[in-house]
C-alpha cells in the first residue's frame, strides 16, 4: 500500500541569498517528483512549502507552522547558519527534523539535523592546504557578519598560525550590503598572497566586481596573483556575478562535470550545483530510509539514522554528518574547472582527528 507523507520545504525565494536558496529548492522538488514517479517506492511525498523571503525572524515560525499544521516531521531547508540555528528550538518543540543542504562551519551536531553538505574538514582545510602550497601563507579574511563568516575565518586564522601563516587583515560586512570599497582598498594596500572570502549574496557580487576592477588597475593583482578563495561559491551564482568571478577558487563536494555526483543522488548528475545536488540527495536519502518501512516516518531522526541503510548512504549515526568527496575548482571562462579531487571523507565537525598537512589525498585533474 502506498503511503502519502508530508515533507516540509523551507527556502527563501527572495532576499540577498535567493539564488542559493532557489538552487536547493530546485533540487528538493526535483527529487520529490522523482520519488513520486518511481513505482518501486511505496511512498508518495507531498511538499508543504513555506517561504521566509530572506527574513531571519520568519524561519522559526514558518518551520513550526509546517510541523504543526501538516503531517510533516522532516523539513528540507535553510540556507544560512543563522537560519539553521533559529529553527532548532522549533524542531525540538514540534518533534521535527531538518535536512540542511548547505556548507557550514562545523562545531555542531544536533540530534534534530542531518548535515547534508560539507563541513570544514571537507572544504576549508583542503582549500587552505592547497592555497598555502600554491600561493603562500599571507592571507586576508573577509566575510558576511554572522556565524558562517566568523567561524570559518576563526578556523582559517588558527590553522594559519599553527603552520607559520600570517593574517594581514580581517573585515566583515552586514548581510546584503554592497559597500565594499574599504575592504578592497585595504587589500590593495596590504597585497596578501590570497583572499579567503566568506561574503554571501549581493555582498559577494559587489566585492568580486571591485576586485576585478583592482586587477585591471594594479599590476600586482593581475595574471592570477592574489586569488580569491571561497568555501561556498557554486555554479548557481556565476550567472549573477558574470566575468568578475573569473579566477575564483572554491572548494566543495561536487562541481559540474565531475563524476559521480553526491552520495544519495542515485546516479543522477544533471544538477546545476552542489547545493542543488545536496538538496536532491537529502530527499532521496530520506525516501530510501522510509521506503518499505511503514511507520518509519514517525521515528525520531536518531532512530531513523540508526538503520544500517543510513550508514550505507553515507550518514554518520553519531554526528548526523555526511561522508562526501572533496574537490577544488577554479572559475575559467565562466565555469568551474576542477583543479584537484579527492575520494569521499568522513565529516569531522569538531576537528577532533589528527591531521597531516594534507588531510585529503587529492589528485590533479588534467
Amino acid at each position: 500500500m502506498t503511503r502519502e507523507i508530508d515533507l516540509g520545504i523551507l527556502f527563501s525565494r527572495s532576499g540577498t541569498y535567493s539564488l542559493i536558496s532557489e538552487a536547493k529548492r530546485t533540487g528538493a522538488l526535483k527529487a520529490v517528483a522523482q520519488v513520486n514517479a518511481d513505482p518501486a517506492l511505496d511512498i508518495v511525498l507531498n511538499p508543504v512549502e513555506r517561504d521566509p523571503q530572506g527574513n531571519i525572524d520568519a524561519y522559526a515560525p514558518l518551520c513550526e507552522e509546517i510541523l504543526r499544521d501538516s503531517g510533516a516531521r522532516h523539513v528540507i531547508g535553510c540556507t544560512t547558519s543563522w537560519s539553521r540555528k533559529e529553527v532548532i528550538p522549533a524542531l525540538e518543540r514540534m518533534d521535527g527534523a531538518l535536512w540542511y543542504p548547505a556548507p557550514y562551519e562545523g562545531f555542531e551536531a544536533s540530534d534534530r539535523i542531518v548535515y547534508a553538505h560539507a563541513c570544514p574538514n571537507q572544504h576549508l582545510l583542503p582549500l587552505l592546504d592547497y592555497a598555502f602550497a600554491q600561493f603562500g601563507r599571507r592571507s586576508y579574511l573577509t566575510g558576511s557578519n554572522y556565524i558562517w563568516g566568523w567561524e570559518i575565518n576563526r578556523l582559517a586564522r588558527e590553522i594559519g598560525s599553527r603552520t607559520g601563516g600570517e593574517v594581514l587583515g580581517e573585515r566583515y560586512l552586514p548581510l546584503g550590503t554592497t559597500e565594499v570599497a574599504r575592504i578592497v582598498d585595504e587589500i590593495a594596500a596590504l597585497k596578501p598572497d590570497f583572499v579567503l572570502n566568506q561574503l554571501i549574496g549581493k555582498s559577494q557580487y559587489a566585492f568580486l566586481d571591485a576586485i576585478a576592477e583592482l586587477r585591471r588597475s594594479d599590476p600586482f593583482f593581475a595574471e592570477g596573483h592574489c586569488p580569491v578563495l571561497s568555501c561556498n561559491l557554486t555554479e548557481c551564482e556565476l550567472g549573477a556575478i558574470g566575468p568578475s568571478a573569473e579566477g575564483v577558487i572554491s572548494a566543495g563536494p561536487w562541481f559540474r562535470g565531475l563524476h559521480p555526483a553526491l552520495p544519495g543522488n542515485g546516479g543522477r548528475e544533471d544538477f546545476g550545483s552542489s547545493l542543488e545536488a545536496a538538496a536532491h540527495a537529502s530527499v532521496m536519502t530520506l525516501a530510501q530510509l522510509l521506503n518499505g518501512a511503514p511507520g518509519a516516518e514517525a521515528l525520531s531522526l536518531s532512530e531513523l539514522l540508526a538503520q544500517r541503510r543510513a550508514a550505507e548512504l553515507g550518514i554518520s549515526p553519531r554526528t548526523h554528518h555526511t561522508r562526501l568527496p572533496v574537490a577544488i575548482a577554479q572559475v575559467r571562462a565562466g565555469a568551474f574547472v576542477p583543479l584537484r579531487t579527492g575520494a569521499p571523507v568522513e565529516a569531522d565537525p569538531y576537528l577532533t582527528r589528527e591531521r597531516d598537512p594534507a588531510p585529503v589525498p587529492l589528485r590533479v585533474v588534467k
